[in-house]
């Protein structure tokens, strides 16, 4: 497959700014991929399609304010930094980028927070954009995350192109958000409320959760025609030895595994092992599906409407077919579905 073939319009205004009102009250389209039916119903309306015995995969990772706004030591001018990862918690060594990467020099210093609350120093040129930092601060740990926290700010990606407002630091961060490490939140699972979580265990549904910290490669663009070129950025996930038992015991049953978001779809993929069942795992994933592409672990999957030429939307294709991908996507925009962050949820059975 080319990345020209996942290029489609999308109006401005179908991008959703804001998430609604209440998390389960977004609109839901729902798709069948082997009676190649689209129906429209509300997220609430989930519950009418899963029964005892079926399990939902979640993505318990938690978003951290990684946007940074700093001053260059001398000129004072205003550097960007967004965190990507922790390299060495002892050395206080972070993966980050930086913008504009050409002010940025090795041996530079930064200074962040209106009193230098925060000093770093940059020690490593990686990438065009890339950067590593040693923050240069002398208190314990749990200081050291304390003020990261303060001053940063929610990630939200940039395309929404308006301040952070207080709501989003709740917003963008599933309820069932525990392990921190993400710099892009799991939108999927947006769609659910503590209310709808119980309606669901209470008709016998099991949530089994996994955790892939969500990297910023999922929004890089992809700069190569030849998708078996592109080189994914590497994300670490965990699928504890309860967690794989639960997904197994479904599969053996024949009931249904949803997958929630695409996060929670590349983990079980990652999982599996040669005989088809899920094993314990710790570790990186740079897993990339795109079409042709068969998924075996998870028989249904609730996933947001994504953007032209991204990652996930191939992963949705792949999972769907590409044709009726296409479809569903002209279907989404004809009757204004919301795309992205904030926006629609799609489920796949």
């Amino acid at each position: 497959m080319k990345l020209s073939q996942f290029k489609y319009d999308l109006p401005r205004e179908l991008i959703a700014n804001h998430p609604p009102e209440n998390r389960d009250e977004s609109r839901m389209m729902v798709v069948n991929r082997k009676e190649k039916t689209i129906e429209h119903k509300s997220f609430k309306d989930i519950l009418s399609y899963f029964s005892d015995g079926d399990v939902f995969v979640i993505n318990n990772t938690k978003v951290f304010p990684a946007r940074l706004y700093g001053e260059k030591e001398k000129t004072g001018a205003e550097i960007e930094v967004f965190l990507l990862r922790e390299l060495n918690r002892e050395s206080r060594l972070w993966d980050v980028l930086v913008d504009p990467a050409r002010k940025i020099r090795i041996g530079n210093k930064l200074y962040f927070g209106e009193d230098d609350t925060l000093v770093a120093e940059v020690i490593d040129n990686t990438t065009s954009r890339g950067r590593t930092l040693r923050f240069l601060f002398d208190g314990p740990y749990e200081e050291f995350k304390k003020t990261i926290q303060q001053l940063g700010e929610t990630p939200l990606p940039k395309i929404h192109d308006r301040p952070i407002e207080p709501e989003d630091e709740s917003r963008y961060q599933t309820i069932y958000a525990k392990h921190e490490g993400a710099v892009a939140a799991p939108t999927a699972g947006l769609h659910f409320s503590r209310e709808l979580m119980k309606r669901l265990e209470i008709i016998g549904v099991n949530f089994a959760e996994i955790t892939l910290h969500t990297g910023l490669g999922n929004f890089r663009a992809i700069e190569v025609e030849d998708l078996t070129k592109h080189k994914v950025d590497s994300e670490e996930m965990i699928i504890s030895a309860e967690t794989a038992q639960i997904v197994n015991k479904a599969k053996d049953g024949k009931n249904k595994i949803c997958a929630v978001g695409t996060t929670s779809m590349k983990a079980l993929e990652t999982g599996m092992s040669i005989t088809g069942k899920i094993k314990p795992y710790t570790g990186w994933t740079n897993k990339f599906i795109f079409p042709p592409y068969e998924c075996s672990v998870a028989n249904c999957m609730i996933t947001n409407f994504h953007m032209p030429m991204s990652p996930m939307l191939m992963m949705v294709s792949a999972y769907l077919g590409y044709d009726f991908t296409n479809e569903v996507y002209r279907t989404a925009i004809k009757e204004k579905y919301k795309f992205f962050t904030y926006g629609d949820a799609m489920l796949i059975i």
